[in-house]
């Protein structure tokens, strides 16, 4: 199973999913990939396997990728403040691979209908729902 993890800014979020896949599914290949480098670093230190950064890499991995995972600004062209490019959110909305997003109400996208958690429960209950994929 190849878990495909995108971040951007500091990769806050993609540290705490890449440290709940891992734990909870330790023999899943996580590739992590920043729209920037201290993103795809701050993954790669939590335990990703593999590590790139920018268009390319979220472009190819997620050609190669069983699950897609990360904020839902990674669809979203110029989201994250711009650190998302259309090939980007293309290459992520098109890839045949189920995707995981994570609905944070910021940088001007609001996801009316869904309560406000904490980024801990969100990565948790991101986490389960790959573990259903898995089964």
């Amino acid at each position: 199973m190849n878990i495909l993890v995108i971040d951007a800014q500091g990769g806050g979020v993609g540290k705490q999913l890449v440290t709940a896949i891992k734990q909870n599914m330790p023999k899943a290949s996580v590739t992590a990939v920043g729209t920037n480098s201290t993103a795809a670093s701050v993954m790669l230190k939590a335990g990703a396997d593999h590590a790139a950064t920018g268009e390319n890499a979220v472009v190819v991995g997620c050609r190669n990728a069983d699950i897609i995972v990360g904020p839902i600004g990674i669809i979203i062209a110029d989201a994250m403040y711009g650190e998302v490019t259309p090939k980007m959110a293309a290459a992520v909305a098109q890839s045949s691979a189920k995707r995981v997003l994570i609905p944070f109400n910021h940088c001007d996208n609001i996801i009316v209908g869904v309560p406000d958690f904490s980024m801990g429960k969100l990565v948790q209950n991101a986490v389960e729902e790959i573990l259903k994929m898995m089964d």
